[in-house]
Order: C-alpha cells, then sequence, then structure tokens
C-alpha cells in the first residue's frame, strides 16, 4: 500500500494543501491484517510555489514509519489494523532556510481482504479471460474463448447523458475462485493520453467510462485488460479490449463554401449540366446521421420559369431542366441549395443552406445590324490614311467579347482595293479609310458594299439579317495636282565644249489635271556651275557658259540640274523634274608633268630620276605621252637628257659629274595622244643641294633650297610687328608708373609740409635781392639730400646734427585757443631736452631776409626766462587769435 500527497507551500498565511491518496490493489493481503515492513509505501510530493528553498520531512510516528529525502514513506515493522486506525500519521515538511513548517495527517486503512465482500453491479456482461482448455460457459455469460479468439468490441453511444461512472462489462478471470487477483487496463483512454476516460475496479473488475464520449473526436478506443495477485505476479495473458463509440446525430452538415459560383451559356438545352456543390456531414457517413440530401429551396429571378434547375439529391449536381435561358433578358441566377442529413427526413436530419450564383454566359446568338442602309463620305484626291466615313452597328450580344466586336468586309465595288475598313476597339465601329491614292480624273465617286460580321460565327439556327449589309457613297473631291515631268530625271549625252547659247533639250512638265484649263512657267531651280537656261514657257533649255567634263562639279562624267514647274491655280502647285547631262570626253587639256618639284645630289648616285604626265582627258585623248627637251635655254639640252620608259613614263638624266647646288627649272615638251594631239611645256624645277654620305640633302642645304613662300613671310613679319607694339606698351607704362610714383610723393601729411607753416601775410623783405632763393627746397625738404647739395665735411656751424628725431607734442588740426599757451609749453620743454637743439640764444641763420625789418626776434621763444623784457600788449591788436599770447607774455609777474 501506498499514499501520495501533495503540498503546496505558499508565503501567505493561508496555506493551501492538498492530499492525494490512493491505494495499491495489488499489495499481499495477510490473513492477520499485518502490513509487512515492504507492504507499505508512502510518497510525499511537495510543491514550493518557486521558492526554490530545502524541504526536510518528519513524521510523527518515527519509530513505526520512515520518510526519505524524495517523499517517500517506509514502515519499519509490521503493523496490525488496530495499530494503523489508533493514531493518524502527521507528515511534517519544514523549510530549512527561514525554518516555516507545514504539516498534514494521513489515516492509514489497512487493504480489503478476503473475508470483505465488494457489491458487484447486476446484470453486467463479464468477459473472461480465455482459460488453456475449452470449457462451456455457464448460462448468461459469455462463451469462454481460447487464446486465438477475438473479444467482440464494447459499443458505447457518444454524447451520453448518464450518471458516470457508467458501467460497461465485467472483466472475470477463473482464477479468482481460490485467490484474490487485482484487475486494471492500460493503452489510451486509460494510462495514456487521453487519461482518465476509462477506469476498472480492482478487485470487481467492472470496467466503467468516467464522461460522454465524442465519437468525432475519438471514434474507438484499444484497451489491454491484466490480472495480477497481490504480489503483482500475471495471472493471466493480457487480453485486448476495443470500445466503439456509437455516432449520434450531432452535426449539422456544412457546405465547403457558402456561395458557389457557376455559368451555363444562354439558350442550352434541358439536361445540361451546370455545378456541383458539395456538403460535409461530421457524423459517420456509413449511417443515416452522415446521409444527406440537396433540393433547391429557391429561384431568383422565376423566369421564364420557377424551375429552370434541378439538382441531384444525392451528389449535388445540378442541371437545366426547362428551354429559356437568354442572357440579354436574365444575365444571371440565384439559388438556394439546402443539404439535410437522416436521408433527407425533414422531421429528424438537421439542415444547412448554400447560396449558388449561376452567370448566363453569352453566345452569339444577336449578329450585328447597321443603323442605316447607305452611309456617305468624300476625300480629297491623292490622300491616303483618311478615315472617310464611319459606319455604326448595334448588337444585343455582351460588349467587348468576340460575341459583340465586329469586323467589317468590303464585298463590292473596290476591284483595285484602294479602301479598308478597320474596327474601333472602343466604339466597334467601322472607319472607312482610304490606304492606296484616289485620282479625281480616273473616278469621281465609288460605291462600296461593306457586310458586318462577329468574330466568332453565329449560333447555329441564327443566320445573318439584311440589315447586315450596307452600302458606302464616297465623292472624289478634285484637287489642283502638281505638274509632273516625264521622264524624270531626263539623261541626256553630249560632247564636252559645247559653246554658250547651244541647243540642249526641250523639258517639259505635264498637268495631270485634265478638267481645268491651267498654264505651266518653268524656272531653274538647281544649276550649281550654272551652265544651262530653261525657257519659261516652252521648257527649252540651252547653255550660257561652255560644258566642261573635267569641272569640279562633274561626277563621274554626270552633270545634274534641277528644274521647276509651277501651274495657275489657287493656290499654284509646282513640281520638279532633274536633268543628267553625261559629258563626253574631247580632247581638251594639255598633259603636264608631275612631279612639277624635285632634288638631286651636286654629284647624283644615280643620275637620273623617272617622270610622268597628267592628263585631265580621258583615254584615248590623254596617254600615252611623248616627252622631249625644249631647245631653249641651251644649257637644257647640254646638261640634261630625256629618255622614254613607257607610255606614260620618261626618265630625266643629267649628262654631266657635277651640277653646282641650287634650283633649275627644266622645260619639258609633253604631247598626248588625242585625234588632235596636244602639246604643253612643263617647267620641271629640280633643286640641286649637297647631300650627306646617306645621299640626303643636308639640313642647312634643304632651308636654302626650299626658301620660303609668302605666306610664312607674312607670319613672320606679322609677329616681329606684334612683338615690336608689345615693347612699345611696356616702355609707356613704365613711364606712366614713374609719373604716378612722383605725383604721389607730393600727397605727403599736411602736418609735415612745410608750406602749411609758412603763413604769408605781407612783403617782409626789402628789394629784389631778397627774392633771390630756391623755394623747393621748402616746399619738399625731406626729399632733398644734403649730401647732394654740399660737398662732404663742410656743414654750417649752426646745422643740427645727425641723430635721431626727438618726438614733439603734435599739434590737433583745430586747436581750442585756451591750449596754445600748453602747447607752447610743452613744446619748450622738449626743445630744452632735445640734445641736437642749437645752443640757446645761438644765432639760426634760415635765408637773408633783407635789412630794416621791423619784426622783432625770435630767439626769446626758446626761453620762458626771457619774456620779461619785452612788451607784447600789441598782440592783442592782432586779434581774438594773439591774446592768449598777450596775456602769457604781456601780464604782471605773478
Amino acid at each position: 500500500m501506498f499514499w501520495y500527497f501533495r503540498y503546496i507551500r505558499c508565503d501567505s498565511a493561508s496555506c493551501l494543501l492538498t492530499v492525494f491518496l490512493s491505494l495499491s490493489p495489488w499489495l499481499p493481503q495477510l490473513q492477520s491484517h499485518v502490513l509487512s515492513l515492504l507492504s507499505l509505501s508512502l510518497t510525499v510530493k511537495f510543491v514550493n510555489c518557486g521558492q526554490g528553498g530545502l524541504v526536510q520531512f518528519e513524521c510523527s510516528n518515527p519509530s513505526d514509519f520512515h520518510i526519505e529525502a524524495d517523499g517517500v514513506v517506509y514502515a519499519l515493522r509490521p503493523l496490525t489494523a488496530s495499530t494503523l486506525r489508533a493514531v493518524p500519521l502527521v507528515i511534517v515538511a519544514r523549510d530549512e532556510t527561514n525554518q516555516q513548517q507545514w504539516q498534514t495527517q494521513v489515516r492509514l486503512t489497512p487493504p480489503i481482504g478476503q473475508s470483505q465482500q465488494v457489491p458487484l453491479s447486476q446484470g453486467l456482461q463479464e468477459i473472461w479471460f480465455p482459460s488453456r482448455q475449452t470449457d462451456s460457459s455457464s448460462v448468461g455469460q459469455l462463451k469462454r474463448m481460447k487464446r486465438d479468439w477475438v473479444i467482440p468490441p464494447i459499443n458505447v453511444p457518444e454524447n451520453s447523458r448518464g450518471e458516470f461512472p457508467q458501467d460497461l462489462v465485467r472483466i472475470r478471470s477463473d482464477n479468482d475462485k481460490n485467490r484474490s487477483l487485482r484487475y486494471s487496463v492500460t493503452g489510451p483512454g486509460a494510462d495514456q493520453p487521453p487519461t482518465g476516460i476509462f477506469i476498472i475496479h480492482p478487485i470487481s473488475g467492472e470496467l466503467s467510462v468516467m464522461k460522454p464520449l465524442d465519437r468525432e473526436h475519438i471514434s474507438n478506443f484499444h484497451l489491454r485488460a491484466h490480472a495480477v495477485d497481490l504480489n503483482g505476479n500475471q495471472v493471466e495473458s493480457p487480453i485486448d479490449i476495443v470500445i466503439n463509440v456509437i455516432d449520434m446525430n450531432d452535426n449539422r452538415p456544412e457546405f465547403i463554401h457558402q456561395i458557389w459560383n457557376g455559368t451555363i451559356p444562354e439558350g442550352s438545352k434541358p439536361g445540361t449540366f451546370v455545378m456541383t456543390v458539395t456538403s460535409v456531414d461530421k457524423d459517420d457517413p456509413k449511417t443515416a446521421n452522415g446521409m444527406l440530401r440537396y433540393k433547391i429551396v429557391s429561384q431568383n429571378p422565376e423566369s421564364p420559369t420557377s424551375n429552370m434547375f434541378t439538382i441531384n439529391n444525392k451528389t449535388g449536381g445540378i442541371i437545366t431542366v426547362a428551354a429559356g435561358l437568354d442572357r440579354e433578358k436574365v444575365p444571371q441566377y440565384t439559388l438556394i441549395i439546402q443539404a439535410t442529413d437522416m436521408e433527407g427526413n425533414p422531421m429528424y436530419g438537421l439542415s444547412n443552406t448554400a447560396t449558388a450564383v449561376i452567370k448566363v454566359t453569352d453566345i452569339n446568338d444577336n449578329p450585328p445590324e447597321f443603323t442605316a442602309e447607305t452611309f456617305f463620305g468624300e476625300v480629297p484626291e491623292n490622300r491616303v490614311n483618311v478615315i472617310v466615313a464611319n459606319l455604326t452597328v448595334t448588337d444585343k450580344d455582351q460588349p467587348n467579347t468576340p460575341a459583340w466586336n465586329t469586323v467589317y468586309k468590303i464585298t463590292g465595288g473596290d476591284p483595285t482595293g484602294r479602301f479598308s475598313v478597320p474596327t474601333d476597339p472602343t466604339t466597334n465601329e467601322g472607319l472607312v479609310t482610304v490606304v492606296k491614292p484616289i485620282d479625281y480624273e480616273i473616278s469621281r465617286t465609288y460605291v462600296l458594299t461593306v457586310v458586318a460580321v462577329n468574330e466568332v460565327s453565329l449560333a447555329r439556327g441564327i443566320h445573318s439579317p439584311r440589315q447586315s449589309t450596307a452600302t458606302v457613297s464616297i465623292r472624289v473631291i478634285d484637287v489642283n495636282e502638281s505638274p509632273n515631268f516625264e521622264p524624270n530625271p531626263k539623261l541626256i549625252k553630249l560632247e564636252e565644249g559645247m559653246q554658250p547659247e547651244s541647243a540642249l533639250t526641250t523639258f517639259t512638265a505635264q498637268d495631270p489635271d485634265r478638267f481645268m484649263q491651267q498654264t505651266i512657267r518653268y524656272t531653274r531651280l538647281s544649276d550649281p556651275a550654272n551652265w544651262l537656261r530653261i525657257d519659261p514657257n516652252t521648257g527649252h533649255i540651252t547653255t550660257i557658259a561652255v560644258l566642261d567634263r573635267e569641272s569640279p562639279y562633274v561626277k563621274d562624267n554626270m552633270y545634274s540640274a534641277t528644274f521647276l514647274a509651277s501651274d495657275s491655280g489657287i493656290p499654284p502647285a509646282s513640281g520638279t523634274g532633274t536633268l543628267q547631262i553625261f559629258l563626253l570626253d574631247i580632247n581638251d587639256n594639255a598633259p603636264h608633268v608631275y612631279p612639277q618639284e624635285t632634288e638631286m645630289c651636286e654629284k647624283p648616285e644615280p643620275n637620273g630620276f623617272n617622270i610622268t604626265a597628267l592628263d585631265g582627258d580621258l583615254s584615248p585623248n590623254a596617254g600615252p605621252f611623248a616627252f622631249e627637251l625644249a631647245n631653249r635655254p641651251s644649257d637644257v639640252r647640254r646638261n640634261w637628257t630625256i629618255t622614254r620608259l613607257s607610255g606614260d613614263f620618261a626618265q630625266l638624266s643629267l649628262k654631266i659629274g657635277f651640277l653646282e647646288s641650287g634650283i633649275y627649272e627644266i622645260p619639258i615638251i609633253i604631247t598626248d595622244s588625242g585625234n588632235l594631239p596636244m602639246s604643253n611645256t612643263s617647267y620641271l624645277r629640280v633643286k640641286v643641294c649637297q647631300c650627306d654620305h646617306n645621299g640626303d640633302c643636308t639640313d642647312q642645304q634643304h632651308i636654302v633650297a626650299a626658301g620660303l613662300g609668302t605666306g610664312a613671310i607674312i607670319a613672320i613679319l606679322l609677329c616681329i610687328i606684334i612683338l615690336l607694339i608689345l615693347v612699345l606698351l611696356f616702355v609707356v607704362w613704365m613711364k606712366r608708373r614713374d609719373k604716378e610714383r612722383q605725383a604721389k610723393q607730393l600727397l605727403i601729411d599736411p602736418e609735415d609740409d612745410v608750406r602749411d607753416n609758412i603763413l604769408k601775410y605781407d612783403e617782409e623783405g626789402g628789394g629784389e635781392e631778397d627774392q633771390d632763393y630756391d623755394l623747393s627746397q621748402l616746399q619738399q625738404p625731406d626729399t632733398i639730400e644734403p649730401d647732394a647739395i654740399k660737398p662732404v665735411g663742410i656743414r654750417r656751424m649752426d646745422e643740427r646734427p645727425l641723430h635721431p628725431e626727438p618726438q614733439y607734442p603734435i599739434r590737433s588740426a583745430a586747436p581750442h585757443p585756451g591750449d596754445i599757451g600748453d602747447f607752447i609749453n610743452e613744446g619748450l620743454k622738449a626743445a630744452d631736452n632735445d640734445p641736437t637743439a642749437p645752443p640757446y640764444d645761438s644765432l639760426l641763420v634760415f635765408d637773408y631776409e633783407g635789412s630794416g625789418s621791423t619784426a622783432g626776434s625770435l630767439s626769446s621763444l626758446n626761453s620762458s626766462s626771457s619774456g620779461g623784457d619785452q612788451d607784447y600788449d600789441y598782440l592783442n591788436d592782432w586779434g581774438p587769435r594773439f591774446r592768449k599770447l598777450a596775456d602769457m607774455y604781456g601780464g604782471s609777474d605773478d
């Protein structure tokens, strides 16, 4: 026997404690009701609510019981039944960390012995473990089976509302007559998930179900029954028990889709299949609970009849049962479909509904019909890709489908294929278009026959009506067309050299407007060489210059000129024509030597070189050529000789062994092979130079021999002139810069300018001798170098020594009259302390000012102690500026 306890530890004052007690049904029962030491096993499980502390277990009767650290309690000695019932066993759980403890009480009872009777349920079906021999069973019991027998399954209805546990069968063994057995079951639903559905009484063997079953969840259970003695020894071989869950009608049919979509062509015959709807039922499909039946509950709209469709009640297939489907009248039907289980029994079956939407698809049962029998249009002649008329049709079929799209075909009135009728994809109109130019002079009107059909053929039994054919009348508008030159271009062949005013040909144009009385005038449009003239009325072409095949405007002996022909229409029209003149060659060009220049050494080796001739004419008016030297000058034939190598080449050789350096022009007479041969004296320029050991002219000799051309000489002169202009501009700029520098030296500070310190009030001198002095020394005293004026070593005795300038007080630009005295005193102090100043009362010679001056001496200003002997009262008469001086020097001593 064992017990299982579960403790739930909490920190709050109210601690929940749950105890589970289980009695082991297979522990041996002693006759004296004494439990052996190993027959008692008690397990305590403590749940610490995540605290994690170490818990120690203790029991209240340590002499009889012992508890391990894992919570297993063992009996330490044999116990009697009276001992078990006497005192309850107390289990204590103590937390070693905070010394908290929890406890529970366990009452122990001995197992049920053979002397105790277990009440049995009456009327239960019994299942016996098969024995090793076959015995007949008693009345009211199942027949014993051999080991290869199959126990019939046990049927249990689902969703039972009876009391639970509900007994199912009783499992028995014939070995329970002489000893106590314990029964158990294993498998899913017992000791395997889902657990707790089936239990078996360990002594009586009654198998019971503990809760309602759901067949849709688990349809059957496979259990295995066991029988052991009290020591746990297997008494019987395990037997398999199959428990089938009997289905009940507890599930409604469910459609796979709530809305079903189907299509059917219009005009379909009765019996045409549309679609199939499907519903499922979770109940057993082998029973009436899962057998479904379908029916159509309603149809919308009920046109042309209320029973346009029917449904197979078993398969759910929908078909048509009536004719008259017309998309143009009813484009869509909506059906309500009902599915019922119990084979469609409306009283006991469960039902569900879904919606079937059937769209009637279009077929080509309506041909296109023109809106008018005749369409009209007009087009100017010679115009292409112009829409002449729009053909409109009506079609009752579904727009933008092959049964609605119209194709237009011209069946008459256009044998040359000048028109086409494409379809406008948006409006479905036919666009009568001109694809080839139309000539008013050939045909003034066109009458076309056009047939309209659809992209797909009409449905069987439908024929095209008369309205599917229309007539298109097109009027051609006459326009002023351009005159046409014939042929264009016109080719003529002429010999070159035709003289001016020679008639060439007549180049005229034709006016295609036969029904218009118009005149044509001709003008020259393009004549690159300006050789031709055309008569404006007749188109007669004459020359105004000599035709030359060698002209640069002639390409491959062909000269082209373009002429313009204009009619007198309103507005006038014009056309162009090209005249091509193929010029035949004549011998009108004399040959000339080539190359025109060559060079050779003073002592040539070899002493000859090859020459040829160029002729602007073609063969036979060109080569072969005849070469000979001219008779003059006489030294030509004396120094040179010419030898013909072939029809086009000759060799010019030097007769003498040495020729002085220089440029020689050798006249050569060349004659071509024309019918009337032409000769020409051509000069060959030979440059004779000194050569190196390789036979090449030296650089100096090249330069001398080559000379300078006119362009090179002009370029050199321009460079020299530009260089001289730049030099002249630089000199002018330097002079101007010096003048600006001298002008800046005159702009000195007004405080340093002597002219600001000398105020001329009136003549202070005597006669003319006083005017003999140099004023420039007073204007710019700083610019005059003393050493440059007088010899070195000759100085005036009262001249200031060459020492650094002392720092004298600076006079303000506009001083206050009261500050003059302070300014003079500060100046005196600075002069007294100036080592470069002359001695007191010394003679300072500035310049001779003449005799008899009434002005007093200025030397008294150099000392403040010499003013008492003079009278300064006259300063008051000089104005307010001198009154301060009169007060300073003319007052009393105090």
